[in-house]
C-alpha cells in the first residue's frame, strides 16, 4: 500500500511542479507559436509519463525502435491493456504525440490541460454523430502533422487478451493517409488491475511493428485494414 500512496502523492506533485511551464505553454499558443509549444510539449510530457511508471517500480522493455518512421506523421494503433498505457506510449516511445482520448479525460484537472496542448481529441463514445466528429478532427490533426493514438479496442481489456477491433477508428488512417504503426503491449494491465488502484510493480514490454502504409485496397476496405493490424498487434502479444 505504501507504493500506491507514493504513487498518487508523486502523480498530483508532479502535475504541480509542472505549472509554471504550462503557464508557459500556454502563452506560446496563445501568442500563436505553434512550434515552441510543440517543442515545450515533446520536452515535457515524455519525462513526465516516464517518472509516472518509475514511480510505480516497473520496468518497461522496447522492443522494435528501428521499425519508428523519423520525419513522417505517423497513426499508432495499440491494444489496450490498463491505466498505464499512455503514460507507456507517451514516455517509451521516441516520437511526439497525441491521442484519441474518451470524453471523461477532458475533466480531469491538468492532465486535460496537457493533452490539449498535445492536441489530443476527445470522443464521446456513446454518441455516434460526435464519435464521427471526433475521428474527423483527428484525421485533420494528422494531415497537420500530430502523430496520433487510437485504442480500436475502444475499452481495457480486463485479462489482457485482444478484444474485437472496431473498424471506424482506421477512417482516421484512410482519410490522412497516413502510414499505421502497430503497437503491442503486454504487462501493463498488472501495474494497476483493472477495477482496483493499488500500483504494483511489472515487467512491461512494448513491441513496435513496422510500418503499414495505405493501399487503394486498404482506403477501400477498413474491414482488411483493420484485420491485418490487429494480426500484427496479436502476433507480438506475449
Amino acid at each position: 500500500m505504501f507504493r500506491t500512496l507514493k504513487w498518487f502523492i508523486g502523480f498530483w506533485a508532479s502535475l504541480i511542479m509542472l505549472i509554471p511551464k504550462s503557464r508557459k505553454t500556454r502563452v506560446l499558443e496563445e501568442s500563436g507559436d505553434f512550434e515552441k509549444r510543440d517543442e515545450m510539449v515533446a520536452e515535457v510530457v515524455p519525462n513526465w509519463a516516464r517518472k509516472l511508471i518509475e514511480l510505480s517500480g516497473s520496468e518497461v522493455e522496447v522492443v522494435g525502435e528501428e521499425n519508428l518512421p523519423k520525419d513522417e506523421t505517423v497513426l499508432f494503433v495499440s491494444n489496450h491493456q490498463g491505466n498505464f498505457d499512455i503514460p507507456l506510449l507517451l514516455g517509451y516511445i521516441d516520437k511526439p504525440k497525441a491521442f484519441m482520448a474518451k470524453k471523461e479525460m477532458e475533466k480531469m484537472p491538468m492532465v486535460s490541460t496537457w493533452m490539449k496542448y498535445m492536441q489530443c481529441v476527445f470522443m464521446d463514445r456513446d454518441n455516434p454523430r460526435e464519435s464521427l466528429k471526433a475521428i474527423k478532427q483527428g484525421s485533420e490533426k494528422l494531415k497537420e502533422g500530430y502523430s496520433m493514438v487510437i485504442f480500436p479496442e475502444g475499452t481495457r481489456s480486463e485479462d489482457g487478451q485482444l478484444k474485437d477491433f472496431k473498424q471506424g477508428a482506421f477512417k482516421l488512417a484512410t482519410k490522412s493517409k497516413v502510414p499505421i504503426v502497430p503497437v503491442t503491449i503486454s504487462g501493463s494491465n498488472r501495474i494497476m488491475e483493472k477495477g482496483s488502484i493499488k500500483i504494483n510493480p511489472a515487467k512491461v514490454k512494448l513491441v513496435i511493428a513496422e510500418p503499414v502504409y495505405m493501399t487503394e485496397e486498404y482506403e477501400k476496405d477498413t474491414k482488411l485494414l483493420s484485420e491485418k493490424i490487429k494480426s500484427v498487434i496479436e502476433g507480438n502479444l506475449s
